[in-house]
C-alpha cells in the first residue's frame, strides 16, 4: 500500500523526491507501530492512528512535526479509500492544529552587501561561490533548483534562467546584471578546470566535476556568511526570503514577486508583507521622537 502511494506521489502528483521521503518516514513508522500491537492495516480506525501520533509525541517529535504526520496520515488514508482499498477514511476526524505563522528570517541589504563583497575572485571556488550566492539572491532560487540548474536553461543574453520548481513546474526567472557577470565569470575562468570526464551539464559543480548536493551548497553559504562578518547562521532559503522582502520593499507588486517565487497561491507570498511591516515599525520606534 505505502509503495503503491509514494509511485501515485510522484507520477501522478509529481511531488518531489523529499517530500515522498517524508511522507515515507511516516507511513514505515505507523506501519511499525501497528504491527507491535498486532494491530491489523483493515482494523486501523481514528483511535489507533490518534494513539499512534501521541507516541511520536511522547517520543520526542516536535508539534511542527507532528502536524506534518498528521497531514501524511489523511493523504494517505483519503487515497487508499478513494481507491476502494479501505472501506472509509480515519484520518479524516484527526484534527491538524493551526501552525502558528513564523516570519521568515531576512538579511538586511547592508549584509546582504558585506555578503557578496566579501569573496574574493582570486580565491580557490571564490567565483563559483559568488555565483552561486548572487544567483540565490538575484533570482529567488529554492535550494533545490538552483542545484538542478543547467547550462542549456541559461540565457545570459536575455538574462533568464528555466527552473523547475515545486510539482515539477517549469518558470523563467529573471537574472539581475551582477549575477550575470558572477555567473560568466565562474563559467569562463573557474568551471572549465573543475570539468571531469564525467561531468554533467550543471551549473555548478564540485572539485570533482560532479554536481553540487544540496548540504554542500549549505555549508558554502554559511561559510561564505561567516567569513564575511555576517553576524547570523545564513541558510540558502534565507537569501530567497531576503530577496522577496527587498523586493517589496522597493516596491514591487506582490503578485510579480508571487510569479517570481513560483508560488501557487498568493497567500504564501503574503507574509512577506508582514515582514516588510515589521520593518516599518522598528523604524518607527526607532527614530520617531514619539514612536
Amino acid at each position: 500500500m505505502i509503495d503503491a502511494f509514494l509511485r501515485h506521489l510522484a507520477t501522478e502528483r509529481g511531488l518531489s523526491d523529499a517530500y515522498q521521503l517524508s511522507v515515507s518516514q511516516t507511513l514505515v513508522s505507523l506501519a511499525g507501530w501497528l504491527a507491535e500491537r498486532r494491530i491489523l492495516p483493515e482494523e486501523t480506525g481514528t483511535e489507533e492512528l490518534a494513539g499512534f501520533l501521541s507516541t511520536r509525541k511522547e517520543e520526542g517529535l516536535c508539534a511542527s512535526s507532528i502536524r506534518l504526520a498528521t497531514v501524511h496520515l489523511r493523504i494517505f488514508y483519503r487515497w487508499l479509500a478513494a481507491t476502494g482499498q479501505a472501506a472509509m477514511d480515519p484520518a479524516e476526524p484527526l484534527a491538524t492544529s493551526k501552525e502558528e505563522k513564523k516570519l521568515p528570517d531576512t538579511l538586511s541589504a547592508r549584509h546582504m552587501e558585506a555578503l557578496l563583497g566579501g569573496i574574493p575572485a582570486g580565491e580557490k571556488l571564490g567565483r563559483r561561490d559568488k555565483a552561486i550566492i548572487e544567483l540565490f539572491y538575484s533570482a529567488g532560487l529554492r535550494l533545490a533548483e538552483l542545484c538542478a540548474a543547467r547550462l542549456e536553461w541559461m540565457d545570459t543574453e536575455e538574462g533568464f534562467l528555466r527552473v523547475i520548481g515545486k510539482g515539477k513546474k517549469t518558470r523563467l526567472v529573471r537574472v539581475g546584471t551582477k549575477a550575470l557577470e558572477a555567473i560568466a565569470d565562474y563559467l569562463a575562468n573557474e568551471r572549465p578546470k573543475l570539468v571531469g570526464r564525467k561531468t554533467s551539464s550543471h551549473i555548478f559543480i564540485g572539485v570533482r566535476g560532479a554536481p553540487l548536493t544540496p548540504e554542500r551548497v549549505r555549508q558554502i553559504v554559511r561559510r561564505r556568511a561567516e567569513l564575511a562578518g555576517v553576524p547570523v547562521s545564513v541558510h540558502p532559503h534565507m537569501l530567497r526570503h531576503s530577496f522577496a522582502t527587498h523586493l517589496l520593499e522597493g516596491g514591487a507588486d506582490l503578485r510579480v514577486i508571487q510569479e517570481l517565487l513560483g508560488h501557487a497561491d498568493i497567500a504564501t507570498t503574503q507574509i512577506y508583507t508582514h515582514v516588510s511591516s515589521k520593518g516599518l515599525k522598528d523604524a518607527h520606534r526607532k527614530f520617531h521622537p514619539r514612536g
